[in-house]
């Protein structure tokens, strides 16, 4: 009997789509690099015929996301803009989509700036979390578009919710999933149409490779996934075959970096709320804290919380950014969900093509940071990040 949907998801990581070569038995499938492949007479060929249109390295690492994901299909892109661009490609010119207010900055500029000048997209922010709010201005909808947890205020969106609404007013739904990795979460299960990776982030989680995934639901719309495969194709949006082989060895042990990355970001969320006093912290933002506005919808469809904190200090800009390059192990950069742990500044990177308008709105200021916590133990982690908010 198949592993598929029955063995726990950290064997499935490191089983799906990674029989061993059936040719020598090796363990570790072959790298595929061929761009052309030799037909056996018109209309006849062995599965293959051009790189971009179809490669087996592509395959399998599809089809392993598609099986941890619990999806119909899953495609694989080279970067996550460049999935969220294909799949704003399956919607008409003049398409209305609905978006929660907290996004990504890269997304964001996709949806609010790109897509209504390209493809006469209609498109209004809403908060996600305001179930009420959302019914009315999903009415008339295309697709309904969110991040849970939010980047990178980590809010926190019911799944089921979001999913009966586009039922009802017959939209498609797609969640931005980077955050919590499919080890975190399974939108796909609560109704979801359509799931979105930064493959860059917790799946690659290495800081060696772009990548993006949509992994689309056995329930969404006839036809979906096919558009999608067949887009991939006609934009050559496909990830190239090394990137593939990467991802694939880096999915092997994402349960075990996103267990121990997650236990340390609740250590240090809860020690950060505890002593945030005295480390001159105004806020913690971590779903895991019952102070988090979302906590009890976190519990009910999350299986970790996930390993983003983010913080509000106390301050002047002069200390923010005295904290963000005060620490040693935490790296002031952009990014998230790797091995190292990384610091940063939302409204001066991630976020810096939102309308500050926009900014000001949902409260993305100066005092802003994020916290990707890594792989390192986690009393060096807080360590580090006493030093640099006692510093003066």
């Amino acid at each position: 009997m198949s592993l598929k949907n029955r063995a726990a998801l950290a064997t499935r990581v490191i089983h799906s789509g990674q029989e061993p070569d059936p040719v020598t038995g090796a363990v570790v499938p072959p790298l595929y690099t061929a761009t052309t492949y030799v037909q056996d007479g018109i209309g006849k060929n062995r599965g293959y015929d051009y790189s971009r249109s179809g490669n087996p390295t592509r395959l399998r690492v599809e089809s392993c996301l598609a099986d941890l994901e619990n999806a119909n299909a899953a495609f694989v892109f080279p970067s996550g803009l460049s999935a969220a661009s294909t799949m704003l490609a399956t919607l008409k010119p003049g398409a209305r989509i609905v978006a929660h207010e907290d996004l990504y900055g890269g997304v964001y500029r996709l949806l609010a700036q790109v897509g209504p000048v390209m493809s006469g997209f209609q498109v209004d922010l809403v908060d996600f979390c305001d179930t009420e709010a959302l019914a009315s201005a999903a009415q008339g909808a295309d697709l309904l578009w969110f991040e849970t947890p939010s980047n990178p205020l980590l809010k926190i969106v019911d799944l089921q919710a979001v999913s009966t609404i586009a039922r009802e007013v017959g939209a498609v739904s797609v969640c931005d999933s980077t955050f919590a990795s499919p080890c975190g979460q399974l939108p796909l299960d609560f109704g979801i149409d359509v799931v979105m990776h930064s493959a860059t982030k917790f799946l690659g989680g290495h800081s060696d490779l772009l990548g993006g995934v949509l992994a689309v639901s056995e329930g969404a719309p006839d036809g979906l996934a096919d558009r999608i495969g067949y887009l991939q194709n006609a934009l050559g949006a496909v990830m190239c075959p090394s990137d593939c082989a990467l991802l694939l060895r880096s999915l092997r042990t994402l349960a075990l970096r996103v267990e121990r990355q997650s236990a340390s970001a609740a250590f240090l969320a809860q020690t950060l709320e505890t002593r945030s006093e005295e480390f001159g912290i105004a806020e913690v933002i971590y779903p895991g804290l019952s102070s988090h506005p979302g906590h009890a919808i976190a519990v009910q469809q999350m299986a970790n919380f996930g390993a983003l904190i983010s913080l509000r200090l106390v301050g002047v800009k002069d200390r923010v950014e005295r904290v963000l390059t005060g620490t040693h192990l935490f790296h002031f950069a952009v990014s998230l969900g790797s091995v190292e742990s990384l610091i940063q500044h939302p409204a001066s990177l991630t976020h810096a093509a939102v309308a500050e308008s926009h900014r000001e709105k949902i409260s993305i200021g100066n005092d802003l940071i994020r916290l990707s916590v890594g792989c390192e133990d986690a009393g060096d982690l807080l360590a580090d990040l006493e030093a640099a908010l006692l510093a003066h």
